[in-house]
């Protein structure tokens, strides 16, 4: 017998969204690690407001709405909270009961200078970094360094000379032929975010202004073990490396990558912080020897540094950052340091999975 098709809504639901989402559901597990990580920062958040006035809608929540948006390729607050007004998983994930409102967009505005200038994003990742490293899933000994190129939000029509007049027709937009100029960051600056730089990572590239996103990578599970953003500078690869491996104890470690570190300086700091330089030979001036490449472990890790790709596809793709969305390194910095938390997050998972089964 065919049912009705009939809309009668009905005035109360005895569900809670807790009830609704399935117990196997993958966010489950996530949850659980972003609830522990949250907690560890509750002194932090304590911090970052006045002890008196209205209360705030607890960063717990906007951190939490955040990591959704990031895992679930939402373009933009204003959708993110278009969906959390009506998406009973994602109430359920960020900690809304069926009847609380959603907050208006402009919130995560609001206080994302407070979040940027207490680094809540660096002090999250630590915490499921730790949660990592308590269950046993970070080597100690094995590592990868990389980086890519991430488009600012500017275009090349804002990359203006640094002296010069401003155009004198054409309105806000006005048009401008660059043929026959030639255009350098030493000379250029971008208006929409100055500290964009032109740059392009092979030759033959469109040149774009851009930043330089940077991880390093353990390479037991394909975890992030540290990130960072620099400026899109010829030498920013090497320096961001040193400092992402400075933040690891000193102790006997190979540290792969690919031919873009083949530098004399960068082997030498290895060497002398005692890390085995696993680094692709270039064919001509290569600073890696046969004292490095006989050995069976360069072969392993020249196979397993290309793993980092699968990082930097995630965050293009589901993290939607082939093109960052704000302005300025300490923003873009920001971002980029919570989206690998959450990049963490997700291989955490599957991996805790993969040993259960």
């Amino acid at each position: 017998m065919r049912g009705d098709d009939i809309h009668q809504d009905s005035m109360f639901s005895y569900l809670s969204p807790e009830a609704r989402v399935p117990k196997d559901h993958p966010l489950r597990p996530v949850r659980q690690m972003v609830n522990q990580a949250l907690r560890e920062l509750s002194g932090d958040f304590q911090a970052m407001y006045a002890r008196e006035g209205r209360p705030s809608i607890p960063p717990e929540k906007l951190l939490r709405a955040l990591l959704l948006q990031v895992l679930y390729t939402i373009r933009s607050e204003r959708l993110l909270m278009e969906q959390l007004d009506y998406n009973l998983l994602f109430r359920w994930f960020v900690g809304l009961s069926m009847d609380d409102p959603v907050w208006d967009h402009s919130t995560f505005s609001k206080n994302r200078e407070r979040l940027i200038a207490s680094d809540v994003a660096a002090a999250f990742f630590g915490r499921i970094l730790k949660q990592a490293g308590a269950a046993g899933l970070l080597s100690d000994e094995h590592f990868t360094v990389d980086g890519t190129l991430i488009e600012a939000w500017a275009s090349l029509q804002s990359f203006r000379p640094k002296e010069g007049p401003p155009p004198s027709t054409g309105g806000r937009n006005p048009e401008v032929d660059f043929r026959g100029e030639r255009r350098t960051n030493a000379s250029h600056v971008s208006t929409t975010d100055p500290e964009a730089r032109l740059a392009t990572k092979s030759p033959g590239q469109t040149a774009k202004l851009c930043y330089l996103g940077h991880v390093l990578m353990d390479n037991r599970h394909g975890l992030v073990a540290a990130p960072a953003l620099t400026l899109a500078t010829g030498t920013a690869e090497q320096e961001a490396a040193m400092a992402m491996l400075d933040t690891l104890p000193h102790c006997r470690m190979t540290v792969g990558a690919d031919k873009c570190y083949d530098q004399r300086e960068f082997v030498r700091f290895l060497r002398q912080r005692g890390a085995v330089p696993h680094v692709a030979r270039k064919r001509r001036g290569s600073a890696i020897d046969g004292r490095t490449t006989r050995h069976a472990t360069y072969a392993v890790s020249q196979r397993l540094r290309k793993l980092v790709e699968q990082i930097f596809g995630w965050i293009k793709t589901v993290g939607l950052w082939r093109k960052t969305r704000h302005r300025g390194r300490e923003r873009v910095a920001w971002v980029w340091t919570f989206t690998l938390a959450a990049y963490n997050l997700v291989r955490l998972r599957n991996v805790l999975i993969q040993a259960t089964s």
